[in-house]
């Protein structure tokens, strides 16, 4: 039995096996002579005469809905299409109507209709529904016929092999019929279209009246003011009017200005003219340190003029300056309190005044300060006015602004107050005392509070009322402030603290007014992260009402008081336009130009407690996260550690790095980095580590300094190759050896190899002309050379490039103030402090903290930090947060000139599934959505590009620069666009493992391959006998299965017979031995019909086989 079963089973693995190898063989056969016989018909075709193409009838004058019989004939299966171009005055060939289809008849002469569907541009007059017509110039109806070639359609008409054409009539506008109505407008509607219809459109005004600010500008008495330049008029009267005034002008500027402190130099910037040659020009004014104000002009004659006006300027007041300059006499009018003085100056010559030479500087510029407060509404006439109407807007924002300053000096009071009565019961103020609580405001203390004399006496109920929280504060640390060692900051630091721990309840973001009031008084004692976090609350709507009028007082505090964040949130919304805040590059320039320079300082100071180069984590990424969980405890450190001990250099360097800048989760340690790269150093392996530790040794971080051997290991390393070591060297050369020329040899070779700082030390060696053989200081060289510096991420060089491009001032460098913003912002990414702010936020997260981090994250996010945006929206979705927190902050992430592709993803959805249930405006929607996804795939994304495939399958237009992305045409067909789109997305993803892109792409190649094999009905006719293989085989093998079974079982029978027949007697063959044989004839007639079953089963399979193998060797040959 054993033996007869395996015989069997090899009998049916060979029939397999023939069947395969017979299906191979038959197959291969099919496909070759299947090539000759196309390539045979490819070269027929090419020579028969009966291929043409042409029109049956085609109208004079097309209307939509005309009909175009083409009449054509093919000798195989081809492509037709009818096109209708037309030409205006701004384009040429625009095609507005395509039809396409496939004639598969081959050798018959064919006439096909075609109605065409045309635009209403085109085809109908201008109406209220019909607004943007096209006055066409001709229109050419044409047609075209090709053959499919190698797999691929040729579609366009220019690559066809048969193409005919007719040029039409042009219908006239005043001919052309008015659109049948879809709908009916409302009366309204209807009339003011009717007022509206017959307007002649003029070009735009030119008006001498310029808003120079419309919106508050925060000046923080630092060197970064608006930068403005103003353009020759266009009106030909006009220019030639204000150039006759350059000689005897007559101009008025009106400014307010709120004043914080008085100037920390003798002398700060309210508004000054800088000309092409960067020397001052009409009209300077400024502001002494006592509140009087200079008024410097330029003559005529070219002399510099000013004069001093006693003006007493006060603080924390609004103040108007209205100057009226009318040829050689100025006048200024100083109004505050409803109170207006005039101040009056003739000077000896006419003012010399030409306001497009060069460009005016609102604040502080780069060879002057500006003032500490804020700046109002700013208005210029250009030819003058004898009134002024500028008045204070937006009024209720700067009167809040002025409102709560005025609050914050009461709390200061009150607190000092507080300071020194418990201070002051058991000894006098000391020195110390004075710092933390000083005097200052004891008498105007007077003026709110009736004073009692020991500690113990109650406040008055007003005064608890009025200053409550802040109360109930002071009395709880009592103690502290006897002992004098408890600082405002230290109160402002506690006050915010405690507001953040009370925006949260049980997981659950509550913002009442408890935790604002402490916010509000932290602000107060110059915590402004609490002014930016009160500006995010009323900004955002997270547990309270929308309220952008204390939003915008909120960041304007924080700027004026030069916090990094604060400036970098008001930047932002500038540059954005958004939250209220008008978009306003100059604006945003002044904000990120003080935060860029900060950048620089504090780069130097980057070892300070709070500062950490920012770490680019997305919180979503588990990765990420992972890697971050590291400390000196974990696996990966400790391994690193235990190979730096054997002496591994990159190990001791990666170790030294980690605790250097305090990457992966390790905190900055310097000593102990500064010993790790000392022994990876000293083996003289790695050029790298080398330059590091000799920068360490010249500067004397964390080890003596000492410059002999930081030389010689500096020197040692640029012989290895480093390119920063030359630019280390050139360092030493200019600075400790004063040798310029050396130094300026190592800066272009350490530049030529792409050193950032190098370039950024050349363009100061230009700028203050040290260039040996050019000892004049050459500006445009030093731009260029800062602004490919920039390029690098070096932050100085940055800010000096900005400079240029803000200004435009530089001959041959236009003004480029959206570049100037990009560059600062990138920069200002990089500052330390941002850094930390992240940090901390993301420490928090990992400790499980998400109310802390989500309050960091928060505050980087205002900045405009594309990262913290991802991260917050991120925070929104776990910790159950509204979902206008997660669309706002995602959408504002999108905003930022290098979007993360996540965030793009998400918009992209938020797009796709409310438009799938809006009712309205879908079109817009199912747009962004397809800008979305296009730019998440052309920053490198699969999803994106796998998102456009199921757009693109849903019968939407992708745009012509995703297409051109992909390499695809506009006129290629959608599988060939998908097609493209994926195999792009297949390289980019993981090879080793399936993707949805992968799986997608086989599925629109095996789907086009279907397509291929069914239009031929050779092909066609195997398809549905490989279908009835399957059925066939179903059916079959258990059949087969089931007769093995049998013919085992007879097999066992016929052996237990014959076995039995050989011990029988012979003599026992009479009556007995009969039905032997008749069982033994039974078992043979039963053994042969089962032999023939199971070799009919055998034919059967393999024919099924071979159909079934065929199919699919055709299909896979379609398929590549």
């Amino acid at each position: 039995m054993f033996v007869f079963f395996s015989f069997s089973q090899a009998n049916l693995e060979m029939n397999v096996l023939h069947s395969v190898i017979f299906g191979c063989v038959f197959t291969a056969s099919v496909l070759m002579n299947h090539c000759e016989l196309q390539a045979t018909a490819t070269q027929s075709a090419e020579a028969l005469p009966d291929n043409f193409i042409g029109f049956d009838s085609v109208p004079d004058k097309v209307v939509d809905g005309s009909v175009v019989r083409v009449r054509y004939q093919c000798s195989r299966p081809c492509r037709l299409g009818v096109e209708v171009v037309v030409s205006a005055l701004k384009k040429t060939d625009l095609v507005v109507f395509r039809r396409k289809w496939i004639s598969s008849v081959p050798q018959v002469n064919r006439v096909h209709q075609v109605p065409l569907r045309l635009p209403p541009s085109i085809s109908y007059q201008l109406d209220f529904f019909n607004r943007n017509i096209l006055d066409i110039q001709n229109m050419t109806v044409r047609a075209f016929l090709d053959y499919f070639k190698n797999g691929t359609e040729l579609i366009t008409y220019h690559r066809s092999m048969l193409r005919v054409y007719k040029v039409l009539q042009i219908m006239p506008l005043s001919e052309r019929p008015s659109k049948p109505p879809t709908e009916c407008l409302s009366w309204w509607a209807q009339l003011m279209w009717q007022l509206t219809d017959d307007r002649i459109h003029q070009c735009a005004h030119d008006s001498d009246i310029i808003d120079v600010l419309k919106f508050p500008l925060a000046s923080t008495g630092e060197h970064f003011g608006v930068v403005r330049r103003l353009q020759p008029f266009t009106d030909r009267a006009l220019e030639t009017a204000r150039l006759h005034a350059v000689t005897q002008p007559s101009v008025t500027l009106s400014v307010w200005i709120y004043l914080l402190r008085r100037c920390h130099t003798k002398l700060c910037g309210i508004i000054h003219h800088i000309t092409g040659n960067d020397s001052y020009d009409s009209i300077l004014l400024q502001l002494t340190d006592t509140g009087d104000i200079i008024v410097q002009a330029r003559l005529t004659t070219g002399q510099d003029e000013a004069f001093l006006i006693n003006a007493a300027l006060p603080l924390w007041k609004w103040i108007r300056l209205d100057c009226f300059i009318q040829h050689s006499k100025v006048l200024l009018d100083t109004t505050w309190d409803d109170e207006t003085k005039r101040h009056e100056w003739n000077f000896q010559d006419s003012i010399h005044y030409d306001d497009t030479d060069g460009y005016f500087v609102i604040g502080g510029g780069k060879y002057i300060p500006g003032i500490h407060g804020y700046f109002g509404p700013m208005k210029y006439y250009r030819f003058g006015t004898a009134e002024t109407e500028n008045p204070l807007h937006p009024k209720s924002t700067l009167h809040e602004l002025e409102k709560t300053h005025q609050e914050c000096e009461e709390i200061k009071a009150f607190t000092e107050a507080f300071c020194e009565e418990v201070a002051g019961e058991n000894h006098s103020l000391s020195t110390n005392n004075k710092g933390v609580c000083t005097t200052g405001f004891s008498g105007r203390w007077g003026q709110l509070k009736d004073r009692k004399k020991t500690c113990t006496q109650t406040w008055t109920w007003k005064v608890q009322h009025q200053f409550s929280t802040l109360y109930r504060v002071l009395q709880t640390k009592e103690d502290i402030i006897e002992t004098g060692s408890f600082g405002i900051k230290h109160l402002g630091r506690l006050l915010f603290e405690l507001a953040v721990a009370g925006l949260f309840s049980v997981d659950r973001l509550t913002i009442t007014s408890k935790p604002v009031s402490l916010l509000q008084v932290s602000s107060c004692f110059g915590n402004h992260r609490a002014s930016l976090l009160l500006a995010t609350i009323h900004l955002s709507g997270l547990g309270r009402p929308v309220n952008q009028q204390q939003a915008h007082v909120y960041s304007l505090i924080g700027a004026a008081s030069d916090d990094r964040l604060a400036l970098m949130h008001i930047g932002y919304k500038h540059t954005q336009g958004i939250d209220g805040f008008p978009e306003d590059l100059d604006l945003a320039y002044s904000y990120y130009s003080n935060v860029g320079s900060q950048t620089s300082l504090d780069a130097l100071r980057i070892h300070d407690s709070e500062q950490y180069l920012p770490e680019y984590l997305h919180i979503e990424n588990k990765e990420d996260l992972e890697r971050m969980r590291q400390d000196e405890t974990s696996d990966v450190f400790q391994y690193l550690k235990y190979q730096a001990e054997r002496g591994d250099v990159e190990a001791q360097k990666r170790i030294g790095t980690m605790l250097y800048w305090g990457q992966n989760g390790i905190p900055k340690d310097l000593a102990r980095a500064v010993k790790w790269l000392e022994r990876s150093a000293m083996q003289m392996r790695d050029p790298t580590v080398m330059y590091d530790y000799s920068i360490l040794l010249m500067q004397g971080k964390g080890v003596k300094r000492n410059l002999t051997r930081g030389f010689r290991l500096l020197k040692k390393a640029a012989e290895m190759g480093s390119v920063n070591a030359l630019n280390g060297l050139g360092w030493y050369y200019g600075t400790v050896l004063n040798d310029h020329k050396n130094a300026v040899k190592y800066f272009e070779r350490a530049a030529l190899n792409g050193s950032g700082d190098a370039l950024f030390n050349l363009g100061l060696y230009h700028l203050n002309g040290n260039i040996s053989g050019n000892p004049v200081a050459n500006e445009s060289a030093a731009f260029k050379l800062f602004l490919n510096a920039s390029r690098y991420g070096h932050v100085a060089a940055s800010v000096e490039a900005a400079w240029y491009l803000s200004t435009g001032s530089l001959e041959g460098v236009s003004q480029d103030v959206e570049r100037a913003v990009i560059i600062l912002k990138k920069v200002c990414e990089q500052n330390g402090h941002l850094g930390f702010m992240i940090r901390e936020a993301l420490q928090a997260y990992l400790q499980g903290s998400w109310q802390d981090a989500f309050v960091k994250y928060i505050l980087a996010a205002e900045t405009g930090l594309g990262l913290a945006q991802s991260n917050i929206a991120h925070l929104c979705e776990e910790l159950n947060l509204s979902y206008d927190c997660q669309w706002r902050y995602h959408n504002y992430s999108i905003l930022n000139y290098d979007p993360h592709p996540s965030a793009l993803l998400k918009m992209g959805d938020h797009y796709y599934y409310y438009s799938s249930s809006a009712q309205e405006d879908s079109l817009s929607l199912a747009e962004r959505t397809i800008s979305m996804y296009s730019r998440a795939a052309l920053a490198g994304s699969p999803q994106g590009m796998y998102n456009l495939v199921v757009l693109a399958h849903q019968g939407h237009i992708l745009p012509l620069g995703v297409l051109n992305s992909f390499n695809v045409s506009q006129w290629d067909e959608q599988d060939t666009v998908m097609e493209k789109i994926l195999k792009r997305c297949v390289e980019i993803e993981d090879v080793e493992r399936v993707s949805p892109c992968s799986v997608a792409l086989l599925g629109l190649q095996m789907g086009k391959a279907w397509r291929r094999v069914t239009q031929n009905s050779a092909q066609l006719l195997l398809a549905y006998a490989s279908l009835l293989s399957i059925f066939v085989i179903i059916v079959v093998v258990p059949v087969q299965s089931c007769l093995e079974h049998r013919g085992h079982g007879i097999a066992h029978r016929a052996r237990t017979l014959r076995h039995d027949g050989v011990n029988l007697n012979r003599e026992q063959d009479g009556f007995m031995g009969r039905p032997s044989r008749v069982a033994g004839n039974l078992w043979l007639t039963t053994l042969n019909g089962q032999r023939w079953l199971r070799r009919t089963c055998d034919l059967v399979v393999t024919l099924s086989g071979l159909c079934f193998f065929a199919f699919w060797t055709t299909v896979f040959y379609h398929v590549l």
